[in-house]
């Protein structure tokens, strides 16, 4: 017997199709705002319009993530500035105003009877780039590159929003064709993975039996339309690094400076230098420094980034370890005062197979083609982690869909767009994967 009747199916492709140019809407206007991690104020102000009009009960501000557990906060600075910009783009000025402080994210909930209860993630930061204005490339040619200087949709999130609220239109358009509790997760600060920690850490998962998410992945398709679950994404922890030192004249009194730029060079060199794991996959990154005022004052205060991870969750902690004993130590080789601050976390992910042989047989049914293997790794890391350990943890069921896209760049990239096709697809094969969870009361 097929998980989802072939009735409720055809009801269900047929609504999806009927939205694609309310889906393409939707995403144009979000690739063209992009904003960065806990300052999504005009995105949430949308999702949240959006999902009162379909009565849905909707916990924002700091009922959606722990404040507490957030990682990596915008300064008072960048959240008042996102703020007016906000507002003056449109967004509801008494609404940004009760979120200030970087408390955006949504939960959405639909009761509906009896039943399981599933949960969903749909992720909704941007990424600090300059986007392509090249000729050939989509979103320029079609006039909805991104209004924000160095602010871009690159990991696709501008997708991931828009599915969620196809998502939650569907499935409050199809209350009669399941029972149960829906629980819709717009997450903040994905980047970086600082905001699913958070959410996890305020219990929205704790009840929850299933639960999805998707990332959009290039990849042809050709042959399949997405992968119904993924894993092998690494655990990764986030560090900004603060180094004082002393300064002096670099010719005069050299001697009298302590200096942070041999420090970082120090620390930097050696974390590269870290033994790598006989039991798995590390990782080791720097990717910005920021020290001293002139060429002729020996520097008295670093700051870099860095991000250490871990095929395992445990292989991760390793990498942090050594690399704490490596920043200390070079700190006290030049007799400077340090600081490390995490900016962001998350664990390894694998997803169910037997949850992912039954999202590939729903999403059969609504013309949705899963890829063979339906597992495929994923090489970056993801704090969803967080919440299918716990959801894993209390006994119920998670999973990560890739969601293929071609695009000319890849993740991350100046140049990394989604195909608009994608869109309705992930929307039916997200909604069919959950009504066949939540099956109707007879």
């Amino acid at each position: 017997m097929a998980l989802l009747p072939m009735q409720i199916a055809e009801t269900l492709t047929s609504n999806v199709d009927a939205m694609t140019d309310d889906l393409v809407q939707w995403r144009r206007d979000f690739h063209a705002h992009p904003e960065l991690g806990f300052l999504e104020y005009r995105t949430t102000s949308i999702i949240v319009q959006h999902l009162r009009e379909w009565g849905y009960e909707v916990l924002q501000g700091k009922d959606a993530c722990l404040s507490e557990e957030r990682m990596g906060l915008p300064s008072s600075e960048e959240d008042e500035a996102a703020i007016a910009r906000a507002i003056d783009e449109g967004a509801d000025a008494d609404f940004v105003h009760s979120i200030a402080g970087g408390h955006t994210g949504t939960v959405a909930i639909l009761r509906n009877g009896d039943g399981p209860t599933v949960g969903m993630r749909f992720d909704i930061d941007a990424l600090p780039l300059q986007e392509s204005s090249e000729k050939g490339y989509y979103p320029a040619d079609e006039g909805f590159n991104s209004i924000h200087a160095s602010i871009m949709h690159a990991c696709g999130h501008d997708a991931h929003i828009t599915m969620g609220l196809g998502v939650a239109r569907t499935m409050a358009q199809m209350k009669d064709s399941w029972s149960g509790t829906l629980k819709i997760l717009f997450q903040p600060a994905e980047e970086g993975v600082r905001g699913a920690k958070s959410m996890v850490a305020a219990g929205h998962v704790d009840d929850v039996d299933v639960m999805f998410a998707q990332h959009v992945w290039p990849h042809d398709f050709e042959e399949s339309d997405y992968a119904p679950g993924s894993g092998g994404a690494l655990a990764t922890t986030k560090y900004d690094v603060n180094l004082k030192g002393l300064a002096a004249h670099a010719s005069g009194a050299p001697q009298k400076g302590k200096n942070t730029i041999l420090a970082a060079c120090t620390a930097v060199l050696n974390l590269y230098a870290i033994s790598r794991h006989s039991e798995g996959a590390t990782r080791v990154s720097v990717g910005k420094i920021v020290a001293g005022d002139t060429r002729n004052i020996v520097a008295d205060h670093t700051h870099f980034e860095m991000e250490v991870r871990g095929s395992t969750t445990e292989i991760n902690e390793y990498m942090e370890h050594r690399a704490r004993t490596v920043i200390e130590a070079a700190a006290q080789m030049y007799e400077c005062d340090y600081e490390i601050v995490r900016m962001g976390e998350a664990i390894s992910l694998d997803s169910d197979p037997d949850l992912m042989d039954r999202i590939a047989e729903a999403g059969e049914l609504v013309g949705v083609r899963a890829n063979d293997p339906k597992w495929v790794e994923m090489t970056a890391s993801e704090d969803y982690a967080f919440m299918m350990k716990r959801v894993q943890d209390n006994g119920g069921k998670a999973s990560l869909l890739l969601i293929f896209t071609p695009s000319k760049g890849g993740l991350h990239s100046v140049e990394f767009t989604v195909d608009e096709a994608v869109l309705p697809k992930g929307v039916r094969v997200i909604s069919a994967a959950a009504i066949a969870e939540m099956p109707a009361a007879h």
